[in-house]
C-alpha cells in the first residue's frame, strides 16, 4: 500500500526529531512544516482527548495544498491523571522522574492526519512501568540534555531506556509516533 502513498505529499506538522526519524525507518517519504499552534489544554480535559485536540491543533495550523496530507501529533506522560508535559527546569524534572520511580504510567499519543479528502483521529495509549530508582541515578540522568525537552522528562529511546521495566503497548508510541496505527488507520486507507 505504501506505493499508493506516493500520489500524496505527508507533511508532518512537528519539528520532533524522534517522529521524522520514526517516519524514515517506516519508509514514508515527508516533508516537515511546522506552524506555531496554541498548545493550552481546555482544564479538565481527559489526557486521551487532550492529545487529539493538540494534534488536531497542530495539523490544521499547517498550511496545505489539495496533493498534501497533513499529519499531526502529541505526547503526553499521564500519573495518576496528572499530565506530566516537558519539565520546566531541573527540579520539575527531578520531581517528574521521582514520581514514575518504581511505578507504572501511561504515554498518550493523539494523531491527526487531514488532507486529500481524509480525516483522521486517533489516541495510543501505552503502559510503562520504571525501575525504582535511587536519587543519585536521577541526578546523574538529570545532568545529561536528555530530559528536558522531553514528555515526563524522559526519553524511553535514550538514556533513559536501562530505567525501562517494560512496557505494555506500541514502543514507538513512546517515542513520540505510533507507527503501526498510522499504518493501519491511515496509510493502507489511501
Amino acid at each position: 500500500m505504501l506505493s499508493n502513498l506516493n500520489k500524496y505529499q505527508v507533511i508532518l506538522a512537528s519539528k520532533s526529531p524522534r517522529r521524522s526519524e520514526i517516519l524514515k525507518t517506516a519508509g514514508i517519504d515527508f516533508t516537515v512544516r511546522v506552524a506555531d499552534a496554541d498548545e493550552t489544554i481546555p482544564d479538565g480535559t481527559k489526557p486521551e482527548d487532550a492529545v487529539v485536540f493538540l494534534a488536531a491543533r497542530k495539523a490544521m495550523a499547517v498550511e496545505r495544498a489539495d496533493d498534501e496530507l497533513v499529519l499531526g501529533a502529541d505526547t503526553v506522560v499521564v500519573l495518576d491523571n496528572t499530565i506530566l508535559g516537558k519539565p520546566k527546569d531541573r527540579d520539575d524534572a527531578y520531581n517528574m522522574i521521582k514520581s514514575l520511580s518504581g511505578r507504572v504510567h501511561s504515554v498518550f499519543t493523539g494523531v491527526c492526519a487531514i488532507g486529500n479528502g481524509v480525516s483522521v483521529t486517533f489516541a495510543e495509549e501505552t503502559k510503562v512501568e520504571f525501575l525504582p530508582l535511587t536519587d543519585e541515578e536521577i541526578n546523574a540522568y538529570l545532568d545529561t540534555d536528555e530530559p528536558y525537552d522531553k514528555a515526563g522528562a524522559y526519553g524511553i529511546q535514550g538514556l533513559a531506556s536501562k530505567f525501562i521495566r517494560g512496557i505494555e503497548g506500541d514502543y514507538f508510541n513512546v517515542v513520540g509516533l505510533p507507527i503501526s496505527r498510522i499504518y493501519e488507520k491511515i496509510i493502507t486507507k489511501l
